[in-house]
């Protein structure tokens, strides 16, 4: 993963449900990179694992995110091989360890429990983060970033607004379930400098990019497990939105792609703190608590991000 704070957990902008959902975590089984299984994941309670699971889904959302606007940089450098090893990573971060980390911590509920915690997150966005962030990016001079901000603000807006339209359906049983925002245009996240000078600015990107990541892995699993289609469709395509416009848009600000040399020096660092430090720590933490899934779980990760990492030093040698 990428090292943004050391994976600082963000509060705030879509909070991690951590609590029991209305309807019941998913289990699954645990998948590695070679594609091995540890078996049915048994979710946990105590509070500091739930916390770690936390911090470490939010750092594989926001990773995967990023790797895949590192691929797309790869290939502008010529660099197919590297972009399909970021794209592979990607894939792993997200469609692996982010949903064992979710299954533990029994993220996903009921169609009506996730289009509630849909809600909270954008009206949070919507009416709070992004209007402050906005208001802070003008009295600092980042005007571009301040129209943004606001921008972004009103999309969530009307996120809000179709998801409690569709939570109206499911819970009454009327009306329709509206379609989805599209994207009209990704954002194209060529390597550049940051184009703000703040150091508020710079922090409230990075938490905003989190955040967006965050939702854009949270609506895909949601949409995995919907119950209703139509509400299936409602969160991919309002995941889309956030990854590859709100997301993209703020990484373009924020200068988070460099060259294909920078971008892969900056994930070998951070998968070699996840798999050094991060996760062993979560490990430690989890088997003192009893949570031993949770501390296999984390065990696992840190060698499949030590191989990361060593992956990532191969190609980076290779450009040498």
């Amino acid at each position: 993963m990428v090292p943004f704070s050391k994976r600082a957990l963000v509060t705030g902008a879509f909070t991690l449900v951590l609590s029991v959902p209305a309807g019941g975590a998913f289990a699954m089984p645990a998948l590695s990179d070679d594609g091995s299984s540890d078996g049915p994941q048994v979710r946990v309670s105590n509070s500091q694992t739930l916390a770690d699971l936390a911090q470490s889904m939010r750092g594989e959302a926001f990773a995967s995110a990023s790797y895949r606007l590192y691929a797309k940089q790869a290939r502008r450098e010529g660099l197919p091989s590297v972009g399909r090893l970021f794209e592979r990573t990607a894939d792993v971060e997200l469609g692996e360890h982010f949903k064992e980390e979710a299954a533990l911590s029994g993220l996903v509920g009921s169609d009506a429990a996730n289009l509630r915690d849909a809600v909270s997150g954008e009206t949070y966005e919507s009416q709070k983060m992004y209007p402050g962030f906005a208001q802070q990016a003008r009295a600092d001079g980042d005007s571009a970033a301040a129209t943004r901000f606001s921008e972004i603000a009103r999309d969530e807006g009307v996120h809000r607004g179709e998801f409690s339209t569709a939570l109206h359906v499911v819970e009454s049983g009327q009306g329709s379930v509206p379609a989805p925002s599209k994207v009209e245009e990704p954002t194209q996240v060529p390597a550049g400098p940051p184009k703000v000078q703040a150091q508020r600015t710079k922090a409230n990107l990075d938490t905003a990019m989190h955040g967006e990541a965050l939702a854009y892995a949270k609506y895909r699993l949601y949409a995995e497990h919907a119950e209703n289609p139509a509400v299936a469709r409602l969160f991919r395509g309002n995941a889309q939105v956030e990854r590859r416009e709100h997301f993209a848009d703020e990484a373009k600000l924020a200068g988070l792609v460099g060259t294909t040399r920078s971008n892969l020096t900056k994930a070998i660092s951070g998968e070699r703190y996840e798999s050094r430090t991060m996760y062993p720590t979560f490990a430690k933490r989890a088997k003192e608590a009893g949570d031993t899934g949770a501390a296999t779980r984390f065990s696992h990760n840190a060698k499949d991000e030590a191989r990361h990492a060593q992956a990532f030093q191969k190609a980076l040698d290779r450009l040498s």
